[in-house]
This record gives C-alpha cells, sequence and structure tokens, in this order.
C-alpha cells in the first residue's frame, strides 16, 4: 500500500512540475516574446476583454449597450467653426443652417445652453449615458438605431407624443436638412430605439475603430 502511495505523490509531483512549467511558458509568451505571433495574440486577447469584459461593465454603470460610440460620418462637424449656422441648408428652398432651427423654435444663442455646443467630429469618441426618453430634452445629443448596421448619433431638434407613443426628431448640426429615407426617417424617431445620451467625447481616438472596420468591410465585400 505504501509503494502505491509513492508512485502516486511522485506522479502528482510530476503533474504538477509539468503544469507549473507550461504555465511560465505560456506567461512568457504573452508578456516577454517579442514574436509577431506574441504580438497577434496580445491583441486578441486585448480585443476579448475590452469586447467582452470592459465594455459590458462599462454599460452596466452608464446604464446602456452602447456606453462608448466612435463617430464615423462628418454630420455634426461645425464646418467654418462658430459661423457654421451661416452654412446652407433647405427650408425646403436653399436658406441658412441660422433660418432652419429657426423653424424649430431654436435660435443660435440656444445652442450655447445645449451639450456638445461646438458639434464633434468624424472619428471622435462618444461616452454615453442611458436615459429615460422622458427625460431627453431638445438640444441634447441622442444615440438612435435605424436600419443601418450602424446607430445614429445626432441632436434633438423638436419631442412629441402621437398615438400614446413618444417620437423624437432629429438632425445632424451639419447637414442641410434632415434625413427622410427608406432606412432613416428623422421626423419620427421612436423612444424605444434611443440607446442614451451623449454626455461627453474624446477628440479622434475614434479613428482606430474606423480604420478597423473599413479594413473588415473591405475584406467581408460590405
Amino acid at each position: 500500500m505504501k509503494e502505491y502511495i509513492n508512485v502516486f505523490v511522485v506522479f502528482y509531483s510530476m503533474k504538477k512540475k509539468k503544469r507549473s512549467s507550461f504555465l511560465r511558458r505560456v506567461w512568457y509568451f504573452i508578456w516577454e516574446d517579442d514574436s509577431v505571433l506574441s504580438w497577434l495574440v496580445n491583441i486578441i486577447l486585448a480585443f476579448v476583454l475590452i469586447r467582452f469584459v470592459f465594455y459590458p461593465l462599462v454599460g452596466l454603470v452608464m446604464g446602456t449597450s452602447f456606453p462608448i460610440v466612435a463617430v464615423i460620418s462628418s454630420s455634426m462637424t461645425h464646418v467654418n467653426g462658430d459661423n457654421w449656422i451661416n452654412n446652407s441648408a433647405y427650408c425646403p428652398s436653399t436658406c441658412t443652417q441660422e433660418k432652419w432651427y429657426s423653424q424649430k423654435n431654436i435660435s443660435y444663442s440656444d445652442f450655447e445652453k445645449f451639450g456638445f455646443t461646438h458639434g464633434f467630429n468624424k472619428g471622435d469618441i462618444i461616452f454615453v449615458k442611458g436615459s429615460d426618453p422622458y427625460d431627453i430634452n431638445i438640444g441634447d445629443v441622442i444615440i438612435f438605431t435605424a436600419d443601418k448596421s450602424y446607430p445614429i448619433i445626432h441632436r434633438v431638434v423638436n419631442k412629441f407624443e402621437k398615438n400614446g407613443r413618444l417620437y423624437f426628431e432629429t438632425k445632424g448640426d451639419n447637414n442641410p436638412g434632415q434625413i427622410v429615407d427608406t432606412q432613416l426617417n428623422e421626423k419620427l424617431v421612436p423612444a424605444e430605439s434611443v440607446l442614451g445620451v451623449g454626455i461627453g467625447r474624446l477628440p479622434y481616438f475614434g479613428h482606430l475603430k474606423i480604420f478597423i472596420s473599413d479594413i473588415f468591410g473591405s475584406i467581408l465585400g460590405r
């Protein structure tokens, strides 16, 4: 019996040493090895941790499934700086942005009270917080879904109820008017499609995400 026990102890010790050696090799490969394969594994691990651990935790805290969004268009860029309000728009004939917003009872001075007073740019990162739709006000920047492969990030220009349902009207500050087509109707955005309200931005850090998305989009033929 004693011999069997000794054999078991030896066998267990060998297995433990092998496990320890294997873990040391894995640790070295991930954190110290400078090979291309090691770098690729590190990138994959970083993606997995951000996508499936960090991102969901931030979403839980912020109360939305999209707590961090990269801006992929220039629809909210204030072209010509503070003079953007004089850029062309359609009212429905050609007019200025100032004239367009005045039809929604929004003055240029109102923008000084809104969040993202000076808009934001393609490639910016927008931080999003979940919100009760009834607490969303005109001038807020909301993130909402439409029949597109990405969420829309535009400003609320009107808010109303129809047949017992809450709706928003939105517009990109830089756009000449509201988008109304088969994929997006900015004149009738249902409250249930709103993912949250923009509360801050990190300039240009979204370009990496856009670059990666463009690469994979090209590979997949999108």
